[in-house]
This record gives C-alpha cells, sequence and structure tokens, in this order.
C-alpha cells in the first residue's frame, strides 16, 4: 500500500480529501503539530493492537491522548491486546508505522474511534508516506472503516 493507493481509493469514493507531502517526516504527533501549525488534538493517532486471538483491531484517538488499553479491550471484548510491532503493522496495513492512515488497510480490520475525534470537522492522520499526512472528516473515517464510537482514550 503506498499513499497513490490511499488518494486513488478516496478519489474512486468521491471523499473530499487532501493529502499534504513535506520535506520532512511526520511520522509523531509532534512532527505532525510542526509541520501542520494546528492542535495535536486535529491529528489522529491510529495504533494497530493484537488480541489474544491474533485479530488486528485498529483504535484512533486525538494527539493529545493515549488509547486506553483497559478501554481498548472492553469495547473489543478482548482479554489481552498487545501493540503490534512495526513488521506486524507492515504486513496487517500493508504500510509502515508513522505513515498508517486511518482508513483502508491490506486487510480488514476492526476499528474503534474515539468521541473526541467525532467532534471535529476534519483532522489530520497518517498520509501513506513518512511524510504525508491525510486531512479527511471523522465521518469519512467511521464511514469508510465501518468504525464503532467507543470512549478508548485516556489523557
Amino acid at each position: 500500500m503506498s499513499r497513490e493507493d490511499l488518494e486513488s481509493y478516496l478519489q474512486n469514493e468521491e471523499v473530499k480529501f487532501r493529502i499534504l507531502t513535506f520535506k520532512k517526516h511526520t511520522m509523531t504527533v509532534e512532527d505532525a503539530e510542526r509541520q501542520l501549525g494546528v492542535s495535536r488534538e486535529r491529528i489522529v493517532k491510529s495504533l494497530l493492537f493484537i488480541d489474544e486471538n491474533g485479530t488486528p483491531i485498529l483504535g484512533i484517538v486525538t494527539g493529545d491522548r493515549r488509547i486506553s488499553d483497559k478501554k481498548l479491550r472492553k469495547a473489543c471484548g478482548a482479554r489481552k491486546l498487545k501493540l503490534a510491532r512495526p513488521s506486524v503493522v507492515k504486513e496487517i496495513t500493508g504500510y509502515e508505522v508513522g505513515a498508517l492512515p486511518p482508513i483502508i488497510h491490506g486487510k480488514p480490520i476492526r476499528t474503534f474511534i474515539d468521541p473526541k475525534v467525532m467532534s471535529f470537522d476534519k483532522v489530520y492522520g497518517g498520509g501513506g508516506a513518512v511524510n504525508a499526512l491525510l486531512e479527511i472528516s471523522p465521518e469519512e473515517i467511521k464511514r469508510l472503516s465501518k468504525a464503532e464510537v467507543a470512549d478508548i482514550s485516556k489523557e
């Protein structure tokens, strides 16, 4: 999967979006915040977890928060969750860590999106490359990923 795959998919789905490309990488919230000049609340983190059965679970939260393991386990019904290693993220999603968009992955992934993300008209997330960010509506993220809205964050 690539930035071009992401862009092509979104165009085919007739989604209003922009992919912003930078000279420097935007792999962390801090880097993205610096490049964009927006509050970290508007930057979303998409983190891949694996449950005790090997099932991938994607959690999406605002950049000023972290994912609560306990809340995400409760939301998805898992007994255990572990953050996926970078090689597993690449294998399952097709994207590198730091470039992972909140939508269109190599395989279907059960996705949970924190309600705070849904409070914005547009957010910025991984854009398919380590120097790209996707500007998109949280409603489109929810629709395209069939995400379930659940309180999964902690300060």
